[in-house]
């Protein structure tokens, strides 16, 4: 059983950062997670992948902008963004081998 906690989402303003965690309470040994999100038309995307090897994939919309990380001794995946924009508001979900978490709230507005 995954049980999963995001943390960070927030109101910003364009052009700025955020910082967004994943907490997996687990003993499942991690294989692939990551990030997705539905924005307010409920369009779903997938934004930042880690496998258990430390690959990582992005979306298009987000690549070089968005950087993912986790920490496997804290069970954690970490999503770094930067230079927000508008159309990145959107509930983020964090994904840990399947699962996904409750999802928070990004929104960036002025």
């Amino acid at each position: 059983q995954v049980q999963l906690v995001e943390s960070g989402g927030g109101l910003v303003q364009p052009g700025g950062s955020l910082r967004l965690s994943c907490v997996a309470s687990t003993t499942e040994r991690f294989r692939v997670g990551g990030w997705y999100r539905q924005g307010p038309e409920l369009q779903n995307e997938m934004v930042a992948l880690i496998t258990d090897d430390f690959s990582t994939m992005y979306g298009d919309s987000v690549k070089g902008r968005f950087t993912i990380s986790r920490d496997n001794g804290k069970n954690t995946i970490w999503l770094e963004m930067s230079n927000l924009k508008s159309d990145d508001t959107a509930v983020y979900y964090c994904t840990y081998n399947g699962n996904r978490g409750q999802g928070t709230q990004v929104t960036v507005s002025s």
